[in-house]
């Protein structure tokens, strides 16, 4: 059972797929990462020897910001965007999306539920 960064990594599938599953490592970093611990990528979670998961576990915490850390570092850099006042920072503020979409139509997601006009729900 490999557990790196804070989290369980899923055993039965494979580890370039299981890396993953920690925030800020995605399909690319994951590959590069084992092959600088020399792991087959092919290789599933389950069979991670003791060193090898180890050799991971120090390489994440030498040469990535994962987690908590990135999750913490993100956050600030939309709080001082807000801050300084540009446009991405406002349209954070306002909810809205903030890398060039359209919301005449779409971008529910952002903008959140339909606001009925004239209409009081009770």
């Amino acid at each position: 059972m490999a557990h790196l960064a804070g989290i369980e990594l899923p055993k039965d599938k494979r580890v370039v797929i299981g890396l993953t599953y920690i925030f800020g490592i995605g399909k690319s970093i994951s590959s590069k990462l084992l092959k600088k611990a020399k792991i087959d990528e092919n290789k599933k979670v389950k069979d991670l020897t003791v060193e090898e998961e180890k050799t991971l576990r120090e390489i994440i915490q030498d040469e990535i910001i994962v987690e908590g850390e990135l999750r913490t570092q993100v956050a600030m850099d939309i709080k001082r965007l807000m801050e300084i006042g540009c446009y991405r920072g406002i349209r954070h503020k306002k909810g809205f999306p903030v890398r060039g979409q359209r919301t005449h139509t779409n971008a529910r997601t952002r903008r959140g539920r339909r606001k009925t006009s004239g209409v009081i729900k009770r």
